[in-house]
C-alpha cells in the first residue's frame, strides 16, 4: 500500500531524487516575505545542526528545502502544506524545524511528528537522531504502540514522534504530553493518513491557537485540501511538481511467443544480445515469479524476488541488496510496479502483460512497470513477451498511449544486437 511503498523509498535511498520541476508557491498572506534559501548557512541554524545536515551527505538545500526551510524557520511562526514526491528532502527539512524550534532547557514535548504506520514514525526518528547528533540536550521519544508510559507520568523528551492513535492517547487518556505547551505538530504524509486512519478530528484536538502547522503530502487531492483548510489557518502552500511517468525516452518492444519456454529463451536471447546493467522482470502471478527464478538462477543469474508475501522488511532488504548491485535481476509481481526507483535500471521485462479481470490490459500497471526505466530522464528499453492470443493487447496499449510497440523475432539476435546502437 502508500504507506509501505513511503517506507520503502525511505529505506532504500542514500541520495536525493534530482528534479527539474519548479516549485509553486500559493499564500494568502501577501504581507508574509518568502525567500529561497541556496546553502544552508543562510538559514537561521544552529551550528550543531549545520554539522548534522553537512554529515547527512546534504551539501546545499534541495529544491523543496530551499523554499519550505525560510517559511518552515521564519518568526512569527508560518503554517505550511508542502507537496512533493518521494525523496526531494522533506524529513530533512521538518526534522531541521523541529530541532530548530525546541528550548532544549526545557523538558517536556515543545514538537510533535504524526506518521501513519510504525515504521515511518521510526524512520522519520533515525533521520531526525543523525541530524541532531550534536545536539546533546534534545530527546526524541516514540509515541507508537508498544512504547507504555504510565499515566500521568509527563514525558520529558522535547520531540514526540508518532502515530495517530497513540499520539492521541498520551495527549487527552494517559495525558502525559501537555498540548498546551506544544509549539509546533507536523503532519508526515498526510494523504496516506487521511484515507487510512481518520486522521482530521484527530488533528483538529491536538492542534492549538499558536501551534505551528506543518503538513506534507505526496499528493494536493480534494480531501487534503479540505483537511487543510479545517486545520491549518492561512496556511502557504508550495508544490513540487510530482515527476510524470513518460513514454518518450522508453523503447518498447514485444516478442509474440507460443508459450512460457518460448518467453524463458527470448528472455536468454536479451541476456545474450545486449548489454544490461540491471533488470526488472514482472510476472502476472506469484507461480510464474518462483518458475522463472528457478530457471534463471539454474543458468547462473544474481536473481532477487519480491512478492507480496514478504514481509515491509523483508521487501526493503531484498530492494537494498538489489540496488547495491548484489543481484543484477529483480523478478517481482505487482507490488513492485509503482514508486520504487533504482537509478541502475536500464531494462524492464513483462515476461507476460498486466491484464485486468476482464482480461483487457492495465494501461496504468503497464505504464508504472516500464516506469522503473526510463528514470530521472535516462533512456530505457522494454521488452515485452506475449502469447500470439494476447497480441491484441499490444495493439490496445499503442492505441491508448499513442505509442509504437516494434515487434521482434524471438529468436533474431541480430534485430537485438542492433538495438545496441
Amino acid at each position: 500500500d502508500a504507506a509501505e511503498t513511503s517506507l520503502l523509498n525511505k529505506l532504500i535511498r542514500t541520495s536525493l531524487v534530482e528534479s527539474s520541476h519548479s516549485v509553486e508557491i500559493l499564500q494568502r498572506d501577501p504581507t508574509s516575505p518568502l525567500f529561497s534559501a541556496r546553502t544552508f548557512e543562510e538559514l537561521p541554524l544552529k551550528k550543531e545542526l549545520l554539522q548534522g545536515i553537512y554529515m547527512m551527505g546534504f551539501n546545499r538545500p534541495s529544491k523543496i528545502q530551499e523554499t519550505a526551510l525560510p517559511i518552515m524557520l521564519a518568526y512569527p511562526p508560518q503554517n505550511l502544506i508542502a507537496q512533493s514526491q518521494s525523496g526531494t528532502g522533506k524529513t530533512a527539512a521538518f526534522v531541521l524545524a523541529m530541532l530548530s524550534r525546541v528550548n532544549a532547557a526545557e523538558k517536556y514535548p515543545q514538537c510533535l511528528c504524526l506518521a501513519p504506520t510504525y515504521e515511518l514514525a521510526l524512520q522519520i526518528g533515525s533521520v531526525m537522531e543523525l541530524i541532531g547528533r550534536f545536539c546533546a540536550d534534545i530527546r526524541v521519544t516514540y509515541a507508537v504502540q508498544g512504547n507504555r508510559v504510565a499515566q500521568d507520568a509527563a514525558v520529558k523528551e522535547q520531540i514526540v514522534i508518532g502515530t495517530p492513535g497513540t499520539m492521541l492517547d498520551w495527549c487527552f487518556k494517559r495525558r502525559v504530553v501537555d498540548v498546551r505547551k506544544i509549539k509546533m505538530l507536523v503532519l508526515d504524509e498526510a494523504d496516506i493518513m487521511m484515507d487510512t486512519q481518520g486522521l482530521s478530528c484527530q488533528s483538529i484536538r491536538i492542534q492549538r491557537r499558536g501551534c505551528q502547522m506543518l503538513l506534507f503530502s505526496a499528493t494536493f487531492k480534494e480531501t487534503v485540501r479540505s483537511f487543510a483548510m479545517r486545520v491549518v489557518s492561512n496556511p502557504i502552500v508550495i508544490k513540487l511538481r510530482a515527476e510524470e511517468l513518460t513514454l518518450r525516452n522508453i523503447r518498447q518492444y514485444f516478442f509474440p511467443c507460443r508459450n512460457q519456454e518460448e518467453k524463458y529463451r527470448a528472455l536468454c536471447n536479451i541476456y545474450g544480445s545486449i548489454t544490461i546493467g540491471q533488470a526488472m522482470i514482472f510476472c502476472q502471478t506469484r507461480r510464474s515469479a518462483d518458475w522463472l527464478l528457478v530457471e534463471m538462477s539454474q543458468d547462473g543469474h544474481q536473481v532477487a524476488l519480491l512478492t507480496a508475501e514478504l514481509t515491509v522488511a523483508q521487501r526493503a532488504n531484498v530492494i537494498q541488496r538489489f540496488r547495491e548491485g548484489k543481484e543484477k535481476v529483480l523478478i517481482a509481481t505487482n507490488v513492485c510496479a509503482r514508486g520504487i526507483d533504482v537509478e541502475q535500471v536500464t531494462v524492464v521485462v513483462n515476461f507476460s502483460l498486466p491484464t485486468n479481470q476482464k482480461k483487457e490490459p492495465d494501461f496504468e500497471t503497464y505504464l508504472h512497470r516500464i516506469g522503473r526505466t526510463g528514470r530521472f530522464g535516462k533512456r530505457g528499453i522494454a521488452f515485452s513477451m506475449v502469447e500470439s492470443r494476447d497480441v491484441r493487447l499490444v495493439q490496445k496499449i499503442e492505441e491508448h498511449f499513442q505509442t509504437k510497440i516494434k515487434q521482434l523475432d524471438p529468436d533474431d539476435m541480430d534485430e537485438l544486437e542492433q538495438l545496441e546502437n
